[in-house]
């Protein structure tokens, strides 16, 4: 019984932070969301009543997101962007996974690390040094060739190459530790059942690492979308949503139709996040 008393404040004082915590993870996008319905031009208090005009509105100044052009076309490129960035992280992330679980080759290890590192370098550092890397062979090619490389010049290429260049690492870890907790056994049998080794692959093992893959799928792409340091430095014409909504709150300022996109956002990035975990769960525990 003392025992017990003893712990009763080390309890509370844990439970009192788990729940400041989430209060501090929480409160800012209940906040964002919340001013996303306020009938007022600021997306500041008192609070003016209910609407959904930051939404649905086509006319101005309450102009909605769904009607409001730019904003409509930056959610288009970063969804064109990050379906692309996504396609090609899972496709070299899983080719990385064999790569490391299954070849022996010299300096393994440090090939290793290296694919690791673009994770921890700053999204600045990795796009500025992209754009620098690209201007300069565009402007060589140029010079020496009388060849203008347009695909090397800030645009929508650029801006894919420089998150795949870290997202890539990403899906490789995810689908990595997948393909470690495969038992190849199961292959060697149906290997010596007569089965191709391409047919196994399609029917034994890429089934095994499927929802991994579909996983890391996901995070590339709420990762790439909601990307900013490193696209900043390499957008052109076409802009993101990221950028789209920086350029609005640097020449305008914050308006409550930035809270609904933020709204939107979060909505559809949490029913991702969902269908992630959802994916990933054990059938045989269900």
């Amino acid at each position: 019984m003392l025992a017990q008393n003893k712990t009763t404040p080390f309890i509370i004082g844990y439970r009192l932070y788990v729940l400041a915590f989430f209060i501090f993870l929480a409160a800012p996008l209940i906040a964002a969301g919340a001013f996303a319905f306020n009938d007022s031009m600021f997306p500041s208090l008192p609070w003016q009543g209910f609407t959904l005009d930051w939404f649905f509105s086509d006319q101005e100044p309450m102009l909605g997101m769904f009607h409001d052009r730019r904003l409509l076309q930056g959610l288009y490129y970063s969804f064109v962007i990050a379906i692309f960035v996504a396609a090609l992280s899972v496709f070299v992330g899983t080719t990385n996974a064999f790569l490391f679980v299954r070849g022996n080759f010299p300096a393994k290890n440090f090939f290793y690390i290296m694919m690791v590192v673009p994770l921890v370098i700053p999204g600045v550092i990795l796009g500025i040094s992209i754009l620098v890397l690209a201007s300069d062979t565009a402007n060589y090619v140029d010079d020496a060739l009388n060849l203008e490389l347009e695909f090397l010049r800030p645009g929508i290429f650029l801006v894919v190459l420089g998150q795949f260049s870290f997202i890539a690492t990403i899906t490789s870890l995810v689908i990595t530790a997948r393909l470690k907790k495969f038992d190849e056994t199961m292959e060697e049998a149906a290997l010596n059942l007569g089965a191709s080794r391409a047919r196994v692959l399609r029917t034994i093992t890429l089934p095994f690492l499927r929802p991994a893959m579909i996983a890391a799928g996901i995070v590339a792409f709420l990762v790439s979308f909601e990307n900013f340091n490193t696209t900043l430095f390499l957008v052109g014409s076409e802009a993101p949503l990221t950028i789209t909504m920086y350029d609005r709150m640097a020449k305008v300022g914050s308006t409550p139709v930035l809270n609904a996109v933020s709204f939107f956002l979060m909505i559809g990035s949490g029913l991702l996040a969902i269908i992630s975990i959802l994916v990933q769960r054990d059938k045989s525990k269900q």
